[in-house]
């Protein structure tokens, strides 16, 4: 990829005597994105950037681009198998971004044809989706999660309720039985955690490959079924890769979606302007993030069909283009313009065939759960600076590493049990010893169903 003369980076940047690619899995990077892409504006609206050791990329910061690249599926394709530097053995074959940019023959890695007929299983099987039952399973799942706290006064709101209420959520909606919507909470965590990643990988194809076999043999009323009997007839090896990008591809954006809304919420109003005296609504804040905190930020990656330019820029066929939601909606062109934009107009969700098909349920799982936690505890508040807080690094997501949190105690009226390995709650916040960690490492799911029939 050609660019205009190489720019000088800003003082601190990381790309700053490395290079002309900026790394954005940094520490650097995730503590100041904005700055950074200020500097990759200067390279025009597509810029260098590396994504891990060894994996390079274009980066589009430009709406206009964005959008083009988003709507062009002529031009630009999903399907990774055409990635000409990992073909070539370039790019290392432990890299951490292979997970998210590697092919798995499923609707975010395929196009044309077989891309349609997979998008539309998904969007049909969402489509029979009870809005009014979904709003009920958040809303006990949040119920459950405050319980695990609500008797200590302190909470951090991203490992202890962000980042399990999706979890929880989705087992809900494809119809999990215990011990096998453990095992799956078990292996998307691992995955995501990079902590023995290939052993929560095995973990979850063996786990989703077990639930397929039950739901093919006990159908329900629930997302899985719907997908399994759908006319498009998915086989079971197109069914796992389907699982894994439909609950993985919701559960890191859910996370963080509802970890940076409450960070706005309860940082009363220091970072976005609420319509009332300073008072920010959950939706206000739902909307701020989708505009400036995007959950993912970095990804949507595409290879151009053929050498092409894009607003100038050559871009070579079989490299990969990622798109950045957070610098394309930032872009100044557009925020010159803001008053006169939707404010739909974001790309969070994405734009063009490749479209989230879940925004509107995601939006019902992330109002649910935050005015759930806000109601049942009304004073809570941080309990550290906001700019102590620290965004965990990684190129694709805008995620916070924790978000500590204090509230007056709420003494809790039905036995708690604990998802913290090893320990059981007792009605008066007390803890005792149980089984070894082994025992219990990922008993999330079958500890809600233990509570909620208790």
């Amino acid at each position: 990829m050609s660019s205009p003369s190489e720019p000088s980076p800003p003082p601190g940047c990381p790309a700053h005597g490395a290079g002309p690619r900026t790394p954005l899995y940094t520490q650097e990077f995730a503590k100041d994105p904005k700055a950074h892409y200020a500097y990759l504006r200067t390279f025009g609206p597509v810029a260098p950037v590396e994504l891990a050791p060894g994996v390079d990329a274009a980066l589009v910061t430009d709406y206009a681009a964005a959008l083009h690249v988003l709507q062009s599926p002529d031009t630009f394709v999903r399907d990774s198998r055409r990635w000409r530097a990992l073909n070539e053995g370039q790019v290392p074959l432990d890299s951490p971004v292979l997970p998210m940019m590697a092919y798995r023959p499923g609707p975010l890695f395929e196009d044309g044809a077989r891309h349609l007929r997979l998008r539309q299983a998904v969007t049909d099987s969402l489509a029979k989706l009870d809005t009014h039952q979904l709003t009920r399973w958040v809303e006990r799942t949040a119920t459950y999660l405050i319980s695990q706290f609500s008797s200590r006064g302190k909470v951090d709101l991203i490992g202890d309720y962000a980042r399990l209420v999706p979890l929880l959520v989705f087992n809900d909606l494809f119809g999990c039985p215990g011990d096998l919507g453990d095992r799956v909470a078990f292996g998307i965590s691992g995955i995501f955690d990079g902590t023995d990643a290939q052993s929560a990988n095995d973990v979850l194809v063996e786990a989703l490959l077990e639930l397929v076999t039950l739901k093919r043999a006990q159908p329900g009323d629930d997302i899985l079924t719907h997908l399994l009997q759908h006319p498009a007839g998915l086989s079971d090896e197109e069914m796992i890769p389907q699982l894994i990008q439909l609950i993985g591809g919701g559960f890191e954006p859910m996370s963080n979606l509802i970890g940076n809304a409450l960070q706005i919420l309860l940082s009363q109003g220091s970072q976005a302007d609420g319509p009332q005296g300073g008072v920010i609504l959950v939706e206000d804040a739902i909307n701020d993030v989708l505009w400036n905190s995007c959950p993912i930020a970095n990804y949507a990656t595409h290879f151009p069909l053929y050498d092409v330019e894009l607003s100038g820029i050559r871009l070579n066929a079989g490299d990969p283009v990622l798109i950045s939601f957070a610098a394309a909606n930032s872009d100044p062109s557009l925020s010159a313009g803001r008053g006169t934009v939707s404010r739909r107009a974001h790309l969070a969700w994405g734009a063009g065939p490749h479209a989230c098909p879940a925004k509107d349920p995601a939006m019902i799982i992330a109002v649910q759960a935050i005015e759930k936690l806000l109601n049942e505890l009304p004073d809570i508040e941080m309990s550290v600076d906001p700019d102590a807080l620290v965004y965990r690094p990684g190129p694709f997501h805008r995620a916070l590493g924790s978000l500590p949190a204090r509230f007056t105690p709420v003494r809790s009226t039905r036995p708690r049990t604990s998802l913290n390995p090893g320990i059981v709650q007792t009605p008066q916040g007390g803890q005792a010893e149980a089984a070894p960690a082994a025992a219990q490492k990922g008993k999330f799911w079958s500890g809600f169903l233990a509570w909620w029939k208790g």
